[in-house]
């Protein structure tokens, strides 16, 4: 046995501790099919949501598209399924994987659908939400304005990277297929 192959050998798969999550609406134009509009509520027009994981280094993970009204999560849940080889995959004997979650997520709910599709999935991942800013954080000394939650600016900053993106300021395809698609190939370019 070389050198080189008994280092390769010995190598285990490297497993995340970490993958945050958000949803981010975006707007559809005239092409966009009827199937992919949902009319978002909160921002009162026609949308499509992009639910995006990323790792600690604000890279794509998981993603998935779905139209404006479902719920964000309803969006997490059908993209932790469609991902779900991922955790059977995860060997018991390391550490769980955190999903860090912001406050329009309820991990109560999420944690007990996710055991009706695959019971064990708690032994390998916990939910836990992403702490805020107090006031009294942000009135401190030297602050102002804008003051990042902790890891939460990841996510943020790859959902910004995202909107840089001139394909991607708008949904502009037919399918939600399309623009899982388009915003995989993206980001990963």
């Amino acid at each position: 046995m070389t050198p080189t192959s008994a280092r390769t050998s010995e190598k285990k798969p490297k497993w995340t501790r970490l993958i945050i999550i958000d949803s981010q609406a975006v707007k559809n134009t005239c092409t966009a099919g009827v199937d992919s509009k949902g009319f978002c509520f909160y921002k009162a027009t026609n949308r499509i949501k992009r639910h995006l994981a990323v790792d600690t280094l604000g890279f794509p993970f998981f993603t998935h598209c779905t139209r404006a009204n479902v719920c964000d999560d309803e969006g997490l849940l059908q993209m932790l399924k469609l991902n779900i080889d991922y955790f059977k995959a995860k060997p018991v004997n390391i550490p769980k994987i955190t999903i860090l979650l912001d406050r329009s997520y309820h991990p109560d709910y999420l944690s007990g659908e996710l055991k009706k599709i695959y019971p064990q999935i708690m032994t390998k991942i916990r939910f836990e939400r992403s702490t805020k800013p107090s006031k009294q954080e942000k009135a401190e000394p030297g602050k102002s304005g804008f003051v990042p939650a902790i890891a939460r600016w990841v996510i943020e900053r790859s959902n910004a990277w995202i909107e840089r993106c001139k394909r991607l300021t708008k949904n502009f395809e037919r399918t939600l297929a399309h623009a899982k698609t388009k915003l995989t190939f993206v980001l990963c370019d």
